[in-house]
């Protein structure tokens, strides 16, 4: 897993490398991101530990394949994940209201009370 996590990070989607340039080095309210960071059987484009956040960028294959992510966004959550899903085209049409969606999911304070990782609604 670890060989292909780094195969993905050498081969990334302009989106990836458009999204990672402003979300690496703590750019985003000081949070660190990860890229291409496996969790259980996934690897996760973009992930938060801090915060218990994943972001996904998704091409017009994932059109295609939407039970897969379906799936596996359920299995994020269930591991207490907020998994935050964006078109690629976004992504390179429209950068800032993408961090603007991330940063606001980032703010959100966390409810003490609440099992590690959930968000209030």
């Amino acid at each position: 897993m670890r060989r292909y996590a780094r195969s993905l990070r050498v081969n990334a989607t302009d989106a990836e490398r458009v999204l990672w340039s402003r979300l690496r080095r703590r750019q985003i309210a000081g949070f660190k991101f990860r890229r291409q960071h496996q969790v259980g059987l996934y690897i996760c484009d973009f992930a938060c530990l801090d915060r218990m956040l994943v972001v996904e960028l998704d091409g017009s294959q994932h059109a295609e394949n939407l039970e897969y992510d379906q799936r596996r966004d359920r299995l994020l959550r269930s591991a207490g994940f907020e998994v935050l899903r964006f078109w690629n085209n976004d992504v390179l049409g429209s950068i800032e209201g993408v961090l603007d969606t991330i940063y606001a999911a980032l703010d959100r304070s966390f409810d003490p009370s609440a099992p590690a990782g959930h968000l209030p609604i």
